[in-house]
């Protein structure tokens, strides 16, 4: 005998009641069928809001009360034929009308007891299960209804009530075998006590009923048949990679259901888990789809764990104080006055020190369980032995599950190692000794994070995701994103990197999409966003708190370096083209240095010194390996050098100068530039990587730019310039005769930083340094004589762009 469960997304309305139908009919033959149904969609939910109202003597439970029985009504009318609707529809009214006198009982006492509210919700089951019947009947299927509720017996517990699986049993086995009928439909949920008063198995069941029948009559299996295929190794609102579990355990099933996987309702697994009846969990609206079978042992996959799970609305009690070292039966009386409150227990854990113990259970139950603990221990709390009880809320529980775990080391440390390179705090702990789950403790904003960061951890081999913001979309910024659309395809074959723009922003607009920004049509996507204001931003992008998240500043905004601390303090890394915060005051830079290394991100910045050239990377390597820097020498302006390779006195300095800005090598004012200040927070960005603690005042700068040119606008640089031109022309003449050339040189020498403008000889390292090159030079305890060299064009929008794309690269490794 087969047992079939369908539950009430499967049963919704009439369009699903004849999916299900027809597999029924797709599945006739001579083994006999057990159907067990919930009620239509949406019905128990009105059965007990319809109560509620009477209760507070509210007559809009009327109206709630016709829309159920139009809603059965309309059913049958969809379902049964015309000539064959009226004893059903009589039917209909029949138990309808029996909901509205319990109803009017309610609004006249204005009581609602917990017996009362069974009764109500009983209809729902009564209903569908009669409607389902009379469907199949019609169709030419011979089917007998079975009241529920005369084979299944409980206690008096109204609302969960504990199955008595003698009686249960063996009235079940009595009736079906001394039925000639090949089809059964019967009600989910409900049950009865020993004096025939209706009781329920609590929400979700129908599955319950399922797994009891089918234990009664020794089922070969019981299929449940749902909205999805079986179960997944994640809850598919949350994670949009996941898997599909073919095989599972009853152990395993049972802690992913507990955990709250939806698929199944916990307590179904125990009555088929001891006859050993494989569970098979389809989807009504795939039928063709394998599913899900659980059963004593499932087939090995070659992962340790099989699924990832959590519950929401969590709270954590902590009992805590000295007085409770080495004290027998401080345990027993807190989990004993718990008990007593009838508030379950969902997670332990307990410190070595027995300084505390720490539980965690449903939100609704904190006000009470916080009263009845404070009472139980009202005497150690007032002579100062124990803190009163300490009650954390907004939170939630992670767990994974899984078989293969036992004796295999590293998981919990690829668990909590993932959680913490992404900012999720933990907040408790718990793991049984049989090593099937692993739980933790976190707040609930951060659940979708976890969930995806395990899953990406535990079961996407394939590649990482990570999820990128951008502010700057000029021509750096839109140089970078057509980069990066050449490279998505090498990245994810050969980095097994996916890097997925999630956020916009320049001047004027922002733009977010969790999905993915379309980059290769980037102008038209950020004509869609907000108007862009920075506080909102950066809200935007810490309240997404999406996973392995990186943050790109391709700007040159003074207000937008202020944000990066919020960043870095929710793990999110930071990666800056912007020099200002690099070359701000010493204690902001080591703030954001601190904060990185705190949070488990990155603050890199390799572009704020030789554009894409890896100075900044050969530096932190050399120290990283224990080198010492004691000497650098170097031109790190792209755009003096430009400007001296092309300016020999034939044209004006001036004209090249513009030059250079047009061609991009230049900062958006050329001054930064030509005064020499855009190398000295080079340098000093350099000097401080290597260790030294420097700030811009400590810098000496021999400049050679005339104070005049200077003053007021950019516009009137260029007028200065020309009237100066003589002074430069000068300077070009006299190097030309030593046979020498002019480099803006930015030197360090055990702590001490200078930049000027240089006459350099044909033995210089700087003499061959042509168009918009760089070069450093590091003197090391390694390298104390010749230096090791990097060298390479130091301006240019594509190199930018290129260096911003490999710092991208590293934040998205760690």
């Amino acid at each position: 005998m087969r047992v079939l469960k369908f539950g009430g997304s499967s049963v919704a309305n009439a369009e699903n009641i004849n999916k299900v139908c027809e597999i029924i009919k797709n599945n006739v033959s001579t083994t006999r069928k057990i159907i067990v149904v919930s009620a239509l969609g949406g019905i128990t939910d009105l059965l007990l809001k319809t109560a509620a109202l009477a209760e507070t003597n509210d007559e809009a439970y009327k109206d709630i009360l016709q829309e159920i029985e139009n809603k059965h009504l309309q059913t049958v009318k969809e379902l049964i034929p015309v000539q064959q609707q009226s004893a059903v529809l009589s039917l209909v009214k029949k138990i309808c009308n029996e909901a509205e006198d319990i109803c009017n009982g309610i609004f006249l006492l204005g009581e609602l007891s917990a017996r009362t509210k069974d009764k109500i919700v009983s209809y729902g089951e009564l209903l569908s299960s009669q409607i389902i019947a009379a469907k199949l009947n019609t169709s030419g299927l011979a089917t007998q209804w079975k009241d529920s509720r005369e084979l299944i017996i409980t206690d008096s517990n109204f609302g969960m009530a504990a199955v008595d699986f003698n009686t249960t049993n063996k009235k079940g086995a009595e009736f079906f075998s001394s039925s000639t009928s090949l089809l059964f439909i019967l009600p989910g949920f409900i049950a009865a006590d020993k004096n025939n008063v209706t009781t329920t198995l609590g929400r979700g069941g129908s599955d319950y009923t399922a797994s009891i029948l089918a234990a009664a009559v020794d089922a070969p299996v019981l299929e449940i048949w749902t909205d999805v295929s079986g179960m997944m190794t994640a809850d598919p609102r949350l994670v949009n990679n996941i898997k599909h579990i073919p095989q599972i355990s009853y152990q395993e099933a049972m802690e992913l259901s507990h955990f709250g996987a939806k698929v199944i309702y916990p307590p179904t697994i125990q009555p088929v888990m001891k006859k050993g009846i494989p569970v098979w969990i389809k989807n009504t609206f795939a039928p063709e789809e394998t599913g899900t079978v659980i059963k004593n042992e499932a087939t090995a996959t070659g992962s340790r764990i099989q699924g990832i799970s959590s519950i929401n609305k969590i709270v954590l009690l902590s009992l805590e104080g000295s007085g409770m070292v080495g004290i027998p039966g401080f345990s027993k009386r807190l989990f004993e006055a718990l008990a007593n409150a009838l508030i379950n227990v969902i997670l332990i854990t307990q410190g070595s020190s027995e300084h505390s113990i720490c539980v965690g259970i449903d939100e609704h139950a904190s006000a009470k369980a916080k009263e009845v603990i404070d009472k139980v221990f009202a005497y150690e709390i007032e002579s100062g032995k124990v803190d009163p009880i300490i009650v954390e809320r907004d939170l939630s529980i992670v767990a994974i599950v899984g078989d293969n775990m036992k004796n295999h080391s590293g998981i919990s440390g690829k668990m909590f190692a993932a959680l913490g390179r992404n900012g999720v705090s933990i907040r408790a702990i718990a793991q049984g000794s049989s090593e099937r789950n692993i739980s933790a403790v976190i707040n609930t904003a951060d659940v979708k994070k976890a969930i995806n960061v395990l899953h990406e951890e535990f079961f996407e081999t394939t590649y990482k995701q990570v999820n990128l913001f951008i502010a700057g979309l000029g021509n750096v910024g839109d140089i970078f994103l057509t980069q990066l659309l050449k490279q998505k395809q090498f990245l994810l074959e050969h980095l097994r990197i996916q890097i997925r723009v999630v956020g916009l922003a320049n001047s004027k607009k922002m733009y977010f999409n969790e999905e993915g920004i379309d980059i290769s049509n980037w102008r038209d996507e950020i004509k869609k966003g907000e108007t862009m204001n920075l506080t909102e931003f950066v809200s935007t992008i810490q309240t997404k708190n999406l996973r392995n998240s990186v943050f790109a500043d391709i700007t040159a905004n003074d207000e937008l370096a202020t944000v990066y601390g919020d960043l870095l303090q929710k793990s999110i890394s930071v990666v800056a083209c912007n020099k200002v915060a690099a070359s701000s005051t010493y204690s902001y830079y080591k703030k954001l240095k601190d904060l990185a290394k705190e949070f488990n991100c990155l603050f890199l910045f390799e572009t704020n010194v030789g554009a894409g050239l890896p100075i900044i990377g050969t530096l932190n390597d050399l120290l990283h390996s224990g080198d010492k820097i004691n000497r650098m020498q170097a031109v790190l302006s792209g755009t003096l050098n430009f400007v001296f390779n092309n300016y020999d006195g034939t044209k004006s300095f001036a004209s090249v100068v513009k030059q250079a800005q047009d061609e991009g090598y230049t900062e958006p004012d050329p001054r930064l530039d030509l005064s020499g200040k855009d190398v000295m927070r080079k340098i000093m960005i350099l000097a401080r990587e290597s260790g030294e603690e420097m700030e811009m005042d400590d810098i000496s700068n021999n400049s050679f730019m005339p104070e005049s040119c200077m003053k007021g606008s950019v516009e009137d640089f260029y007028v200065a310039m020309e009237k100066e031109e003589a002074h430069f022309k000068k300077l070009v003449e006299i190097a030309k005769a030593a046979n020498k050339k002019l480099k803006f040189v930015a030197s360090y020498d055990n702590g001490k930083a200078a930049v000027g403008l240089q006459e350099v000889n044909e033995q210089s390292d700087f003499y061959h340094l042509y168009g918009k090159d760089n070069v450093v030079l590091f003197y090391t305890d390694r390298y104390p004589d010749q230096p090791l060299v990097v060298k390479g064009a130091g301006a240019g929008a594509a190199v930018t762009a290129s260096g911003v794309f490999a710092d991208i690269i590293r934040a998205a490794a760690i």
